[in-house]
């Protein structure tokens, strides 16, 4: 299958960045086909339509979720690629709705969306919030879950640009998890069909990105929803939209993730997830904080009585301003940095550095500098 090929046909153009919400769903919900049902079963805090999508009539019943945190936009952009494809004539479109019963929540948090947060509106973790089901919104969540009586659940989320692929050097561009249903985290016959389906995807994945895809942490945490769901017998994946060097945007994950969707689509249509995958799981790396988005190596610091050569460390914070999300870079550590990694490394050869003012930047402080008054540090980026 050429899955490159299809993302770039059916990429859908009109949604880009990082900031997504209703208002931005909203114009391609009302274009898609007679196939599809579009309904809106539920208001968030904030009394925005919660959008659910229906399509196809096939006998496995996939349910999918993504933004139940906020600011986690990437698999959203995915998810409409997707129903971007469905929406089509493809070959593989009419193949997938003849094989499957898509339910699909593309922005379960739209409160969080709108203001670019993790959190709903009651500042609640909706992923913390299986249980007690506190939250209009995961009310909803879980009233579709039963309702819908789904096959198998796709839990859709990104991750921060900290994580690595292991210890390897390499960003976990993506990264999967096949929940743990219980504190002792067993492997049964549940959660066996979700690790198939991921290492379907891992294999697929390493053709494009090879050493870039990482296995979550599967500590057990009943109030998560992937854990409570696996719990209730159903095979759920998670997916963790990271980052690709360079792409703070992520339209270059966005591209794997779709690919990813229709990799795992393929394995149930073969039945090739029921196989025992568990050690080749395993054998994924695990996630692993290891990176800063910039490390500045090798910086000479003058003391009263000595000099000493060490490491800064910078990390972008996101903020939303007039619709867009703002990269501020700012000194997040210093030190030997040795167990760390950063998407962009400068050497300063045992240069000094010094802020605006004259002083030595400390944490918290904008990462903006000069080197030995020759060279500048612009928002963590050297300008030339």
């Amino acid at each position: 299958m050429e899955f490159k090929t299809l993302f770039k046909q059916f990429k859908k153009k009109t949604l880009s960045g990082r900031y997504i919400t209703n208002s931005a769903i909203e114009p391609i919900l009302k274009q898609l086909g007679p196939d599809f049902k579009v309904n809106t079963p539920a208001v968030s805090v904030k009394q925005q339509p919660i959008y659910t999508v229906e399509v196809g009539h096939g006998n496995h019943k996939i349910y999918m979720w993504s933004q139940m945190h906020g600011n986690e936009s990437t698999t959203t952009k995915a998810v409409f690629d997707f129903i971007n494809l469905l929406n089509s004539t493809n070959p593989l479109a009419i193949q997938l709705k003849e094989t499957f019963r898509f339910l699909i929540v593309p922005i379960a948090n739209p409160d969080g969306a709108a203001a670019y947060t993790r959190v709903n509106a009651n500042e609640v973790d909706l992923n913390r919030d299986a249980l007690n089901l506190s939250q209009p919104e995961s009310k909803l969540l879980r009233g579709l879950y039963d309702t819908f009586q789904p096959d198998f659940c796709f839990n859709l989320h990104d991750q921060r640009t900290i994580f690595g692929a292991g210890n390897t050097g390499k960003p976990a561009t993506v990264s999967f998890l096949a929940p743990a249903y219980n504190e002792e985290r067993e492997i049964n016959s549940v959660r066996k069909q979700a690790i198939g389906i991921i290492v379907a995807m891992n294999v697929a994945l390493q053709k494009y990105i090879p050493g870039q895809i990482g296995r979550f942490d599967d500590a057990f945490n009943m109030n998560c929803i992937g854990d409570r769901f696996q719990s209730l017998g159903t095979p759920t994946i998670l997916f963790e939209a990271g980052h690709f060097p360079g792409d703070y945007e992520r339209e270059v994950t966005r591209e794997y993730i779709f690919i990813a969707y229709l990799v795992a689509l393929t394995t149930i249509s073969k039945s090739e997830h029921v196989n025992n995958k568990t050690a080749e799981y395993f054998d994924i790396p695990q996630n692993m904080i290891v990176f800063f988005d910039f490390i500045y190596k090798n910086i000479k610091i003058d003391a009263v009585d000595n000099q000493k050569i060490t490491n800064f460390a910078a990390q972008y914070k996101e903020t939303l301003e007039n619709d867009k999300i703002v990269f501020e870079a700012y000194i997040a550590e210093t030190g030997t940095l040795s167990e760390y990694y950063g998407h962009t490394e400068y050497d300063f050869k045992k240069e000094s550095i010094r802020n605006s003012n004259g002083t030595i930047p400390v944490i918290n402080d904008k990462a903006d500098f000069l080197v030995a008054n020759k060279q500048k540090i612009v928002n963590g980026l050297l300008k030339k």
